[in-house]
């Protein structure tokens, strides 16, 4: 027998098995260290995650006469204070009549929605109890793709379900229920599951990396969280006001290729823009005097191939102060001054 080679029995016939046992010993110790990692990280973040339950009125002109005047739904969420904030999806809390929070010690709480953005599809809710264990929030400037990821959550109401896997890609976009595209999303391939949105994602340290927002059905192994660092600018503005101030134009519009002769002869940076189909009474692109039919190309020195670009550029920032909007109207490139407001709540 060759050193470093074992026998196994195999009905009485010796079969040698050329993994030497120093691999397979490693191999054990590398088994072992995943599984203390997400173990340790597991049981460091649980006892943080909680369970939403949520009531939702419907309205007597948005139902039929069979249909229930209320329904019911759930979700994840995790604490991040030790004062009793919760963050978790806004998709889970939107328009809830009546919010109950269960803590992983099976106790249960009435919650206060604080505010919520349905623009990057997070909340921030309430809850006042003792001795509350908040997570650790991370950042996800250091988070590499092949990483572990660890998923804690809710899914069908089955509470702190573990699942782990690697991050699967960075910087992706994500459209959210308003249709606006949300930014700088992780995407992995630690399942996830109706139940699981609002739940944190956390690296083999149990900090926070992720808000678990979105899965793609019937796909296996795509899922999506929005990113730490997103969620803490989200969350700080939340708990100031309430809300996410975001500039409002008031048009409607596609995006649309311009015809390359145009694009040459005004020698634009973009050969695409955004063409306005419709204008809202009152609104600021009507006072600066936009027209059906005029293809937004520039905002703010900054050009604008498609609506997406144009929904990046009206932060709160550009709220009330005036800027230049560069449209091509029929052949002519034209340059107008324009004030956004702030977009209404939804």
């Amino acid at each position: 027998m060759k050193p470093g080679i074992r026998l196994i029995e195999n009905e009485n016939n010796p079969i040698e098995q050329t993994q030497p046992a120093s691999a397979l010993n490693r191999d054990g110790e590398l088994l072992d260290a995943y599984s203390r990692a997400v173990v340790g990280a597991a049981e460091k973040v649980s006892p943080s995650v909680v369970n939403i339950e949520i009531k939702r009125h419907i309205p007597q002109r948005a139902r039929s006469s069979a249909a229930p005047h209320e329904v019911h739904g759930s979700g994840s969420g995790f604490i991040f204070t030790p004062d009793g904030f919760v963050l978790t999806n806004s998709h889970v809390v939107s328009k809830a009549s009546a919010i109950e929070v269960a803590l992983s010690d099976g106790s249960r709480y009435q919650a206060d929605l604080i505010g919520d953005d349905p623009y990057t599809d997070l909340a921030v809710i309430r809850i006042t109890a003792p001795k509350l264990e908040p997570v650790i929030m991370g950042n996800s400037r250091h988070v590499r793709v092949g990483q572990l990821a660890i998923a804690i959550g809710n899914p069908y109401g089955f509470q702190c379900t573990v699942t782990a896997g690697v991050v699967s890609a960075l910087g992706r976009s994500l459209r959210a229920s308003s249709g606006r595209l949300i930014d700088d999303v992780i995407q992995t391939d630690a399942a996830l599951n109706p139940g699981n949105s609002g739940g944190p994602l956390v690296n083999s340290h149990g900090e926070v990396i992720g808000v678990n927002t979105a899965i793609i059905m019937p796909a296996q192994g795509i899922c999506f969280a929005t990113a730490v660092d997103t969620a803490k600018v989200i969350v700080g503005q939340l708990l100031k006001q309430g809300k996410v101030k975001r500039g409002f134009i008031g048009v409607a519009g596609q995006n649309i290729l311009l015809p390359r002769r145009m694009v040459r002869f005004h020698e634009l940076p973009v050969e695409s823009g955004v063409q306005v189909a419709a204008l809202e009474s009152g609104s600021p692109a009507q006072t600066a005097e936009l027209r059906e039919g005029d293809i937004i190309i520039g905002y703010d020195n900054h050009p604008v191939a498609g609506i997406d670009d144009l929904h990046r550029l009206l932060t709160e920032d550009c709220v009330d102060k005036t800027a230049s909007i560069v449209v091509l109207r029929r052949a002519q490139k034209i340059t107008l001054q324009i004030v956004p407001k702030e977009l209404p709540a939804k």
